[in-house]
């Protein structure tokens, strides 16, 4: 820096290192995955719109097919990881492999613009798994009812201690992060394994009792299990049997499963930071462990649901729209209703706190990732050199997370007190699918774009019947991408392909480019020349 000073050419990259350390294992890495494609805090609320939307389709199979195919998508980032194991992820192999300007645009966007969108949306499933049930179990009245939490302030003020948490949990350093991961992972799954203990020693009558009995005692209904089977046959509302098929129905079903399952490499960014990047199993095994626990643990929680709840009540309850009968106003948590199986308040109240470790351990991931994102676009120089600064102590870029934590707070805001906006949240899944995509075409063009890299890099000894096994995962991960995609886009049983929301993720997307074609007049002024950054590996 002092050299540019005097007037010598600039160096590439901000400085010689990134100062970021490898803090984290494989097994670290296992469980952000997991928990990032949360069974609990995704997959269980999911339920409530895929099963009503499809009732034709079969749940544990399109969960499997789902499985099978994000697997190969694990395959394909597999690959991208241990060619360029660097902190930014997405950003850095789309830059490298498909051009500065267009890799810029897709991994910033669906990693930086859209995930402050996301901060109510976590927000919003805080309440409804741990505020509301614990309001309801208790009949506390301050601030409010459980239902204070779906008031404008009360959306708002979660929304805030969301961001608080998350950002607590960043800027505490990828060391710390993970053994507060790990403990909520394994209090987590205590708390599950209660869960299926309570579902395989009960019975389904056992259960209608208990149903009826808790809610008479915290609603003031009586009678709710046959009013909640009434008002779902009122509605017109009907359901197959839990079973394996037919394969064309539960085909719609996978783009409803992709909103939690499509996660496993959401630690794709943060490999620059995790130790044995370069080896192509270890990394393999880090996300395909995460995924098929995730995998392994819906199908428990489906069977057993359709053993003790019943599944054509458990559908019943999800048909109401957030209603566990007309008369609860409140989000059928499953987990809830499993405590009620014991008659002890104390019992229910700490099921549902050691359950919530599943959203503690999760918070994290709503800006953790995307910070390397911004950190690594800085670090190139395209944004400001601040966002690269990294703290002495605890290796955090700062100001990187600082750039997610306030148009966090100023958009959580405008969507608590704005049902408009609210509107606009839809396709965030969508965007992300995009980077996810553009990736993909990245791994299918790196041994023709980087042979020489490619060549080097452990994936590309990795074959099946003499054929290079990453990119054709590649190719079958577009296919994943591109039916997902066109599903969300034509069909509006999955509530994504919101006019309103595309011409928002749209302007998200025009805010990319304008903050780039920016970025290239500035650099260009001082003597740097973004183009032949984007030729060069980041250094470590």
């Amino acid at each position: 820096m002092a050299a540019e000073a005097v007037g010598e050419t600039p160096t590439l990259f901000l400085r010689k290192a990134t100062g970021l350390v490898r803090g984290w294992s494989v097994r670290d890495s296992m469980i952000y995955a997991c928990l990032s494609t949360n069974f609990v805090t995704l997959g269980i609320y999911e339920f409530t719109f895929a099963g009503p939307a499809f009732p034709k389709g079969q749940l544990i199979t399109a969960v499997i097919i789902s499985g099978i195919w994000v697997s190969f998508l694990v395959v394909a980032y597999s690959g991208l990881i241990v060619t360029i194991p660097r902190a930014g992820g997405d950003y850095v192999w789309q830059t490298r492999i498909l051009g500065g300007p267009l890799g810029f645009v897709t991994s910033v966007t669906g990693w930086w613009f859209i995930l402050w969108l996301w901060a109510p949306i976590y927000g919003n499933i805080l309440a409804v798994q741990l505020f509301q049930p614990i309001w309801a179990t208790l009949k506390w009245t301050w601030p409010g009812t459980y239902t204070w939490f779906t008031t404008p302030t009360g959306v708002f003020v979660v929304s805030l201690l969301t961001i608080a948490i998350a950002g607590l949990l960043v800027s505490i350093g990828m060391a710390g992060y993970a053994r507060v991961q790990r403990w909520c992972f394994i209090g987590g799954m205590i708390g599950f394994l209660v869960v299926v203990v309570l579902l395989l020693v009960n019975s389904h009558a056992s259960f209608v009792s208990s149903f009826n009995l808790e809610a008479r005692k915290l609603f003031g209904v009586s009678g709710a299990y046959a009013k909640t089977n009434a008002a779902a046959a009122k509605a017109g509302y009907g359901t197959t049997a839990l079973g394996f098929g037919p394969l064309g129905p539960t085909m719609l079903l996978v783009p409803a499963m992709m909103f939690f399952i499509l996660w496993p490499n959401w630690g794709a960014t943060l490999y620059g930071e995790i130790r044995g990047a370069s080896d192509f199993k270890r990394v393999f095994r880090g996300m395909f462990g995460g995924l098929w626990i995730t995998v392994a643990c819906t199908v428990i929680f489906l069977l057993l649901m359709a053993k003790t709840v019943g599944w054509g009540f458990y559908q019943n309850l999800n048909s109401l729209d957030y209603n566990a009968t007309p008369q609860f106003g409140i989000w059928p948590y499953p987990f809830m209703l499993a405590g009620w199986l014991v008659h002890n308040t104390a019992f229910q109240v700490i099921l549902i706190l050691v359950l919530s470790l599943w959203f503690f351990g999760w918070v994290g991931t709503l800006f953790l990732s995307s910070t390397r994102v911004i950190f690594a676009a800085a670090f190139d120089r395209v944004l400001p050199d601040r966002a690269a600064e990294v703290s002495e102590r605890r290796k955090v870029p700062v100001y990187s997370l600082l750039l997610m934590l306030l148009p966090a707070a100023g958009l959580s805001a405008i969507y608590a007190y704005s049902t408009t906006f609210r509107n606009y949240t839809l396709d965030a899944t969508l965007v992300i699918a995009v980077t996810y995509l553009f990736s993909a075409i990245a791994v299918v063009l790196l041994p023709f774009r980087k042979k020489e890299l490619w060549q080097a890099s452990p994936a590309s000894r990795i074959k099946f019947l003499g054929v290079p096994v990453v990119p054709a995962s590649g190719v079958i991960t577009i296919g994943l991408l591109v039916f997902n995609l066109y599903e969300w886009l034509t069909n509006n049983l999955y509530f994504v392909n919101n006019k309103s929301s595309l011409i928002y993720m749209g302007a998200m997307y025009v805010l990319a480019i304008v903050l780039y074609v920016i970025a290239r007049l500035v650099r260009r002024s001082q003597g740097i020349d973004l183009g032949l950054i984007n030729k060069e590996i980041p250094v470590e």
